[in-house]
């Protein structure tokens, strides 16, 4: 049987733009190329988790416009379960995002029908219940989040929370949280720290990745476990959606009950098979890829 992942989280278009470099303010780039994508921070990393073999629902809202029919239908083609998708009038969301040749990016996101995204239905929170594993970020109101983290303590379902975008925090909400997924910006702000404080964080939550970009990640616990995850070697064309594959295929691994070091190896891997792809759903790797380079 497939592990079971329930994600929370947004759906986006994306609109991606590709150049040289990147723009400063009040600079005009000529791009190289543009592509439009289905994305948001919770639609992929769900895309993740189903293409890394993730019996994977994904639980957010998409706009009544063309964009929301796309997400849907991606989302829906990539073998996630789209059944509890709330449609809501108006604009879906959309992210601008910039690429530079170097692999970089800059990416500013028009929330839409996510902002509409307000707590949990009673089959939502089902949906939860019946998880093993819980992912969240933090891309809808926070309202919602905190929701669906109590639902899952509730019920036993293991947690995962992606604390991205950068944001402050709802008091308590750490508290229903099992496992933390952050970057050095992110994890700044929740310690209100010059820098990312492992100690200071699991003061917080029993467990935490630290994701160091092309330096892989760190992971750390309350059983005194501090190990550094050498990222994998392969040739970087985007780095957007790296960061989703990872916790998606996060998720899973541990969804299917390997260790968490194990686990975390493994999503270093999705993440390396995700840059070598211009794009965000796009570039999400499928099991097969993962291995690939886990195995390599």
């Amino acid at each position: 049987m497939s592990p079971r992942v329930v994600v929370v989280g947004s759906a986006n278009m994306d609109l991606v733009g590709l150049a040289e470099k990147l723009p400063r303010p009040g600079e005009t780039v000529l791009g190289d190329d543009f592509v439009m994508t289905p994305g948001g921070k919770g639609a992929n990393q769900a895309i993740a988790a189903a293409r890394a073999g993730g019996a994977t629902t994904f639980l957010g809202a998409i706009g009544s416009d063309s964009f929301g029919v796309t997400l849907s239908s991606r989302l829906a083609s990539t073998g996630v379960d789209t059944s509890q998708v709330r449609t809501s009038y108006g604009s879906s969301g959309v992210a601008v995002i910039m690429v530079d040749r170097a692999g970089e990016n800059s990416i500013l996101v028009s929330p839409g029908a996510n902002r509409t995204f307000l707590d949990l239905t009673d089959d939502e929170r089902a949906r939860v219940a019946e998880a093993d594993v819980l992912l969240c970020q933090q891309e809808i109101p926070m309202g919602t989040v905190a929701a669906a983290l109590a639902a899952a303590r509730e019920s036993g379902t293991r947690t995962i929370l992606n604390a991205a975008p950068a944001r402050e925090l709802p008091p308590g909400l750490l508290d229903q949280v099992d496992l933390l997924v952050v970057n050095e910006t992110e994890a700044q702000t929740i310690t209100g720290g010059p820098a990312a404080d492992l100690a200071a964080l699991l003061a917080l939550v029993p467990r935490v990745v630290l994701t160091l970009s092309g330096d892989g990640s760190r992971y750390a616990d309350r059983d005194g476990r501090d190990v550094h995850v050498p990222a994998f070697s392969v040739e970087v064309v985007d780095t957007t959606a790296a960061g989703d594959a990872f916790c998606g295929a996060l998720a899973v691994a541990w969804a299917e009950g390997r260790e968490l070091l194990d686990a975390v190896r493994w999503a270093n891997a999705a993440g390396a098979a995700a840059v070598r792809k211009i794009g965000a759903s796009n570039a999400l790797p499928s099991r097969a890829e993962i291995e690939a380079i886990f195995a390599g």
